[in-house]
């Protein structure tokens, strides 16, 4: 029996760590491969692939669930005989409905080690394989039982083992030390595992150091890598012995129990840039907060970011939806959180997940939800539709202006002097009047932010000079002239002599501003003080700023 190990990822960058696992436990045993596609793959293509073997195993989730119904639904009209297994989070709570369908042979619930093994080993016989949902005889048959996977058993196993490097180099390489969290907020899949298990530490650090050796961005899977000091601090010094040019670390860091030692190797030991902290905050509501059963100190996580950001490349995360956070306390999170300036700050909405508490209780909160993937907020008592489609509006304007680093510096000043939240929410209802969130020029984000400025904050001169400044910044070649008027031509002719500037090779724009830009980045203060700004291009590069006095 041929057996296809796959899975359809979001995007051509992902890969599935799952199906590596799965493979190199069996692959001395069984006659398997393991292939990914992505979501947008040609379809047929997909299908030819896959009915060259007799059993697929599908891993999957609320991102592909969908489109994997899709192609199996294809597959079986090809090769009705074909045997269809799937597992993962999006099959493993209520199946019920996907295993009624007629193209769909098993389930596997949970941790998918010790019943994949068996089911190989056993086929057809699969009575007695725990976590199996079949049918027979037209009834569905489910036995549930627990079985926790010695993880000691990958202790010889590098799942990238036949990956080839070039591919590693290009894609987002996922690696877990650990399984469990510690926490049980109810909207998450990881609190339904409050066990926190360790794969063996020698293959921990011979998996990492090829995906060191042979990748670019390694992601760590551990929902919350800081639990244990001691282990963290030592997974940072085998990184930092090892580490290569261009390679970036991502780790999932609960920030208010960061322990004072880890903050003090980080500070003394981590070079700026090559590590990223991906920090779920939700929420600054603690009443919201105590509702999911989640524990934060946000002026601790404040203050450790605070300490960090100047060595860490910080991903902030908030959660709109969650009981008991009303518009104004999303607000005042949204606020709060934003003037911590990390590099990325998604603004995400509650979902859903199947097999949550979140979601099993869901009618006590009046939530109403998508019914199809991800299973989406639509409202709740505390949320009105309409206030939710403003929160969206306010998303995509922190989406197109922050996180794409469009007007990073126009934005910290407003953060400092108005509501950014506020400031937003206006933003957006201005910009869907000419533009189109999803479809837009890097000159149409410009023009609307400058047609908001003037309109809604026509006496603030300094904000239209930090506008304008994140405009010159955002091209690579000398783009028109806005807000600022450009120096008189003397000055220009001696800034050029003053400077050794090279006219032949590169482009200049020059423009008087009256306070110190430096400054401002560095510590979101005005200064005044009058000085030139000269903006040199090359064409192909950022543009690099000259201050001249």
């Amino acid at each position: 029996m041929k057996v296809l190990l796959t899975t359809l990822n979001a995007k051509y960058i992902h890969m599935n760590l799952a199906v590596r696992l799965l493979y190199h436990l069996n692959k001395h045993k069984h006659d398997i491969a393991y292939k990914e596609f992505s979501i947008k793959e040609d379809i047929t293509s997909m299908v030819n692939t896959c009915v060259a073997y007799d059993m697929l195993a599908f891993s999957c989730y609320i991102w592909n669930i969908t489109q994997t119904l899709s192609l199996i639904k294809l597959i079986k009209d090809v090769k009705p005989e074909i045997k269809i297994l799937l597992g993962g989070p999006e099959v493993s709570y209520e199946w019920e409905k996907i295993i009624a369908l007629n193209e769909i042979d098993y389930i596997i619930t949970g941790e998918g080690e010790i019943p994949f093994g068996r089911f190989l080993d056993e086929f057809p016989h699969v009575d007695f394989i725990p976590n199996l949902v079949h049918k027979k005889d037209g009834e569905v048959k489910y036995l549930s039982q627990s079985c926790t996977f010695d993880l000691s058993q990958y202790k010889d196993i590098n799942p990238y083992e036949a990956d080839e490097a070039e591919i590693l180099k290009n894609k987002v390489c996922y690696i877990e030390t650990s399984r469990g969290c510690p926490y049980k907020c109810e909207f998450c899949l990881a609190s339904l595992d409050n066990k926190v298990r360790y794969l063996p530490d020698t293959a921990i650090k011979h998996n990492l150091l090829h995906l060191i050796r042979h990748g670019r961005v390694i992601k760590f899977l551990d929902r919350t890598f800081n639990v244990k000091k001691d282990f963290t601090i030592d997974i940072f010094k085998f990184i930092l012995q090892h580490h290569l040019p261009g390679n970036v670390y991502q780790f999932e860091i609960t920030a208010d129990i960061v322990h004072p030692d880890i903050i003090k190797f980080i500070d003394e030991h981590v070079p700026p840039g090559i590590f990223r902290f991906e920090i779920g905050i939700q929420t600054v509501n603690q009443k919201a907060n105590l509702e999911v059963s989640r524990k934060q100190n946000f002026d601790k996580t404040r203050k450790v970011i605070q300490q960090l950001q100047h060595k860490i490349e910080m991903h902030l995360d908030l959660i709109v939806g969650l009981p008991l956070d009303y518009l104004d306390d999303i607000k005042y999170s949204f606020e709060e959180v934003f003037k911590l300036f990390p590099s990325e700050l998604q603004l995400g909405f509650l979902k859903f997940l199947k097999g949550t508490p979140v979601r099993d209780k869901h009618e006590s909160h009046g939530y109403k939800f998508d019914p199809a993937p991800p299973y989406q907020l639509i409202e709740s008592n505390y949320l009105s539709r309409e206030e939710l489609n403003e929160i969206t509006m306010i998303e995509e304007m922190l989406e197109i202006y922050w996180n794409k680093k469009r007007a990073c510096n126009a934005l910290k000043y407003v953060s400092q002097h108005y509501s950014i939240f506020d400031f937003f929410r206006g933003l957006a209802h201005h910009f869907v009047l000419k533009s189109d969130f999803h479809k837009h020029s890097l000159l149409d984000v410009f023009d609307r932010l400058i047609e908001y400025a003037e309109s809604a904050f026509a006496d603030d001169y300094r904000l239209k000079q930090l506008i304008a400044i994140d405009f010159y910044l955002a091209h690579r070649s000398r783009p028109r002239k806005i807000l600022l008027r450009e120096s008189v031509r003397a000055v220009r002719e001696q800034l050029i002599k003053a400077n050794q500037l090279d006219i032949n090779s590169f482009r200049y724009l020059f423009f008087e501003i009256d306070f110190d830009l430096l400054h401002f980045q560095q510590k979101q203060e005005i200064i005044e003080n009058k000085h030139q700004l000269i903006f040199k291009y090359s064409g192909t590069r950022n543009p690099e700023v000259i201050v001249a006095g």
